[in-house]
């Protein structure tokens, strides 16, 4: 039985495109694809059907991890899909909770982080340099998840 992850961030074009890329190259390189299914989405609904933020999409090619997709909403129907809904930040943890989602499976991704828990922050109204931090602090959280998913 695959064990499903969702990454969710606001816009689902700068956050949480870059984790669920980042983390299936995690997955692909421990041989596990065919165990973890990913996917990611945002609470907003403003971007559906735009690709990756251009930031972004440079941001993980420098580090070598290819960026795909387009943005999509959440919905409240594909909650109970989900074995863990990995979020970004205070706010994306509370609307997903406020869509119904169970608390045991929502988890923000820097509770995996050995430096410390807290948000991951929104590089989109910034500069460049934000979203090579947002990379190395998503980078650095993965794997935890990943020992924290293979657990469940």
């Amino acid at each position: 039985m695959k064990k499903r992850v969702l990454f969710v961030c606001l816009g689902n074009i700068c956050r949480s495109p870059m984790a669920e890329a980042m983390f299936r190259a995690k997955v692909r390189e421990a041989g596990l694809e065919h165990v973890i299914e990913i996917d990611s989405a945002g609470t907003g609904s403003w971007n559906v059907g735009k690709p990756p933020d251009p930031r972004a999409v440079r941001t993980a090619a420098h580090y070598g991890v290819e960026l795909g997709g387009r943005a999509r909403q959440l919905s409240a129907g594909e909650l109970s899909r989900w074995d863990m809904i990995i979020v970004m930040d205070q706010s994306n943890y509370d609307d997903v909770l406020g869509l119904g989602a169970p608390a045991d499976k929502v988890y923000k991704l820097r509770d995996f982080d050995p430096e410390g828990p807290g948000d991951v922050p929104d590089p989109y109204y910034g500069s460049e340099a934000g979203f090579h931090d947002t990379y190395r602090i998503i980078e650095r959280s993965l794997p935890g998840l990943l020992d924290a998913l293979l657990a469940r």
